[in-house]
């Protein structure tokens, strides 16, 4: 596969026949506060409001009449099924799509009003991949057409035409173009066509931080698998960038950075508070990103050019957004502090914090102690600068401080659940990713029953596939059962927390 095949390929895709010519907008607010110009291309105002309705309709119009008869088969959780149903409705195709039994309700039912008659959902496995491979498994027994979510040539060249379109609404061409990162699909196609007709125009990556295979297998100089993919920019949670894509990366994008979770969350305001629209995780991500790059290259006067990539959000997942954005942002720190367990205490903890804006104040008396623990948020004006100045000024006044704003666990479970501390038998604390849905938490303890202790256990869910679990182990009088064990059966993502000090600062022995 060539670029100039590829380019001839994205030139002929039929993409107008159901999607929409989307614009590039100013981002004014966002450009002054970073002294460039920042512009965003909407892929969110798409009828599927994804761009992901390009590639699988280039892919599937392009089908002999032999395969159309067929019938085709798909794997996603939210928006290639919506691209495959939107397709297979337009050109008569029947489609199977199968879909993780925790994809949200929203999601199933944006795919059925899509597809209508065309398109028959089935539920199969918690995961993804577990949803794949059932496709996979379907297409090859049914002898229909497997229609990849980014790993196809027309796959790309139905995505490339974002990057086409870009190049025919600029006047003249950006400095940099920031694209997210999932399978490659988007990416490999848009920065195809963007360095064939701007050669120097740098093309930039953006990859979640926890899902980042495209870094890893740059590093590795071949396509490496990930053991484990984080859950919150679910679009992007992919183990191993594609084969086609990543030949065409390597030739044709200059760099691939990251973007965290809280990050994301920033990036998700800025979109709201310049356009009013309400981006999903991953299509915030390649403006994280980019606001990533400019805070540490120092970048400035310059014009870059971003994609607002798809707007397929649940509305309870905003809860999250909102709580972890001012940490992206920079704009909110979060502290642990350690201070004498005596009246007044407390009071002189404010008062040597003066002149900050306290935003959030925990604190509970722990008997017997002679020191305690408060987990505060604090607003800051100017960034790392503010958050240096109030360092220093606590340990000044003798308070021993941690800072806990870029700990998970402090952000995920800590915070909501001060209460004391444990117990002084061994406890071994672990944080799990669960699937959401009915009678996993039953099946966690069927696994358990009979080895282990609960000590702690917390449960949040945050609007989507996956719920956070905290959760404390002490071994019952007795059993000889290893943790190691258990947590291989149980099979979920997992970070050991015993030693986690915001643990030991809280909940710890």
């Amino acid at each position: 596969m060539t670029t100039d095949s590829i380019i001839k390929r994205i030139l002929a895709a039929p993409v107008y026949d159901v999607a929409v010519e989307t614009p590039i907008d100013s981002m004014p607010f966002l450009s002054k506060r970073l002294g460039n110009r920042v512009r965003v291309k909407r892929e969110d105002l798409q009828p599927s409001f994804s761009f992901k309705v390009r590639g699988a309709y280039t892919m599937m119009a392009r089908l002999s009449a032999e395969r159309r008869q067929r019938g085709v088969v798909a794997a996603s959780a939210g928006n290639h099924a919506q691209g495959v149903a939107i397709a297979a409705a337009k050109l008569g195709i029947d489609a199977t799509i199968v879909m993780p039994v925790t994809t949200p309700e929203i999601k199933i039912r944006a795919v059925r009003k899509h597809g209508g008659r065309a398109v028959d959902v089935v539920l199969e496995g918690d995961r993804f991949d577990e949803a794949c491979s059932a496709a996979l498994a379907l297409a090859r027994q049914e002898h229909k057409t497997f229609v990849h979510p980014y790993d196809d040539p027309d796959i790309i060249a139905g995505q490339g035409t974002v990057g086409m379109e870009m190049v025919r609404q600029q006047s003249t061409p950006p400095d940099m173009v920031f694209v997210p990162v999932g399978g490659g699909g988007l990416i490999a196609g848009v920065a195809t066509y963007i360095k064939y007709v701007w050669p120097t125009v740098r093309v930039i990556g953006v990859e979640a931080a926890d899902s980042a295979c495209l870094q890893a297998a740059l590093k590795a100089n071949r396509r490496v698998r990930l053991a484990h993919t984080g859950i919150f920019a679910d679009g992007v949670s992919v183990a191993q960038v594609g084969k086609a894509p990543f030949a065409l990366i390597r030739d044709h994008v200059d760099e691939v950075i990251t973007a965290t979770t809280d990050e994301i969350c920033a990036a998700i305001k800025d979109l709201f508070d310049d356009t009013r629209s309400v981006a999903e995780p991953a299509g915030a991500l390649a403006l994280a990103g980019l606001k990533n790059y400019v805070r540490r290259r120092r970048v400035k006067g310059k014009t870059l050019l971003t994609i607002a990539s798809g707007a397929n959000t649940n509305f309870d997942r905003l809860r999250f957004v909102s709580e972890r954005h001012a940490v992206g942002e920079q704009t909110e720190m979060l502290l642990g502090v350690t201070i004498p367990e005596r009246p007044g205490s407390l009071l002189e903890l404010c008062e040597h914090a003066g002149g900050y804006d306290v935003t959030e104040f925990n604190y509970r008396y722990s008997a017997g102690r002679h020191d305690a623990s408060v987990f505060m948020a604090v607003r800051l004006r100017e960034g790392r600068k503010d958050r240096d100045r109030l360092i220093r000024s606590l340990k000044r006044h003798g308070h021993p401080v941690q800072d806990l704003s870029a700990n998970n666990l402090a952000k995920l479970h800590i915070c909501h659940m001060i209460g004391g501390h444990g117990s002084a038998l061994p406890e071994a604390l672990y944080r799990f990713e669960f699937p959401e849905r009915p009678g996993i938490l039953e099946e966690f303890l069927t696994v358990m029953r009979g080895r282990w202790s609960l000590s702690l256990f917390q449960y949040r869910q945050h609007g989507g596939c996956y719920a956070n679990v905290l959760v404390g182990f002490q071994q019952i009088p007795g059993t000889d059962y290893r943790i190691q064990d258990f947590l291989d059966e149980l099979g979920y993502s997992y970070v050991r927390e015993t030693d986690n000090p915001a643990y030991r600062m809280f909940l710890g022995p």
